[in-house]
């Protein structure tokens, strides 16, 4: 049953984040610069208003210290030590150029990503706070940044101009670049919109980089999520979409602590909240093989065996018929009729998406236009 986490703040929650520390914390950010840092139990660790009172627009964890947590508000980003809430440790002025939407830290917490309503990405030497790098392609709001796992120098990042981007840090313009909205219009089945959805352009909110760091979800304001898979060279190899919601999608995030890394939770303005496994999406798994999966292996007969019996033309052509039916039985079982594995219908539009395992339960924490934040636990699955 869903948990409400209460008189934390008193304003509405824009977004949350989750500690990978021994203490697994919990912060969440809101209007008037309300920062909130929650215990597993939903239990308030420490509340700080920062100076300016600006929105909290991002609130991040370093994944390498876990007396680190980054928040953005206005151009600027403060380090807080969540243990200690009475002040910022420090404050990186003017790290946008303009608000700041969105941050990202690399596995090793040594580059902080910054994406603004400018459209500029700038990377931040963590510590220290100093630009080292600024990405300038996106031709309006950068609304998104994501790292690949796994790759420290390579950033995604998504903006209101419907572009999605990788980039290597060493060069200063992307590897490539994918128009959303060329992409729907070149695949025939997203034209049929959903029964009683506007069309709304692709305008990208969010993005998330699957674990093995190959597998990207773009959540976009025609409601669907767009799935790209990277290959070898860090080239775009296939892309997709999920018709998600039947309002903009708002949110998505894969979540790494279920069977396999291709679990996609998801939320939008028509107020659900979605758990999709894609381990058999045809992006993800181009030949139907769900991924992350142990594979399936026949036992094989000793080969002093196999020598004594070596199949006729007529047990040749048997085997091949079973092989030929074993396959049309994949095939049927990768194409289960599409649909999300659970499905919330949630009380309000959904500001923020976070997984975590809370007190050993898979959950995920939902921020809205309220101001408080609502826990759905995901042990089901």
């Amino acid at each position: 049953m869903a948990r409400q986490w209460s008189e934390g703040h008193s304003t509405s929650v824009l977004c949350v984040g989750a500690s990978s520390g021994p203490e697994d914390l919990i912060a969440s950010g809101a209007e008037g610069g309300q920062i909130t840092i929650w215990g597993q139990d939903g239990t308030i660790a420490g509340r700080i208003t920062v100076p300016g009172e600006g929105d909290i627009t991002s609130v991040v964890f370093s994944p390498a210290a876990s007396n680190q947590l980054f928040a953005s508000h206005g151009d600027t980003v403060s380090v807080l030590d969540p243990r200690n809430l009475k002040s910022s440790v420090e404050d990186f002025r003017e790290a946008g150029e303009e608000e700041i939407n969105s941050l990202a830290l690399n596995e090793t917490g040594s580059a902080l990503a910054v994406a603004d309503d400018s459209g500029a990405v700038r990377v931040l030497e963590i510590p220290g706070g100093k630009v080292c790098r600024t990405l300038r392609r996106h031709t309006n709001i950068c609304s998104s940044v994501a790292f690949r796992p796994h790759r420290p120098n390579n950033l995604v990042s998504v903006g209101l101009d419907m572009q999605v981007m990788l980039w290597n840090l060493q060069k200063t313009r992307p590897l490539w670049t994918l128009n959303l909205q060329d992409a729907a219009e070149d695949d025939e089945g997203l034209h049929q919109q959903p029964a009683g959805q506007l069309f709304n352009p692709p305008l990208v909110h969010c993005v998330t980089v699957a674990s093995c760091g190959n597998v990207l979800g773009c959540a976009s304001e025609d409601g669907r999520v767009h799935v790209m898979r990277i290959g070898s060279g860090s080239k775009l190899e296939q892309q997709g979409a999920l018709k998600a919601h039947s309002q903009g999608a708002s949110q998505a995030h894969f979540v790494g602590f279920l069977s396999h890394p291709y679990w996609l939770v998801t939320g939008g303005n028509d107020s659900h909240v979605a758990l999709w496994d894609l381990g058999k999406h045809p992006v993800v798994s181009p030949e139907g093989k769900p991924q992350g999966a142990a594979p399936q292996h026949r036992k094989r007969k000793s080969k002093s065996k196999r020598k004594e019996q070596t199949p006729n033309k007529e047990q040749t052509a048997q085997l091949e018929k079973e092989a030929e039916e074993e396959e049309d039985t994949a095939a049927e079982k990768v194409t289960d009729k599409p649909g999300p594995k659970l499905s919330i219908k949630h009380s309000d539009k959904v500001n923020w998406l976070c997984p975590a395992v809370l007190k050993g339960v898979p959950s995920v924490m939902v921020a809205d236009q309220s101001c408080s934040l609502t826990v759905y636990p995901l042990s089901q699955m």
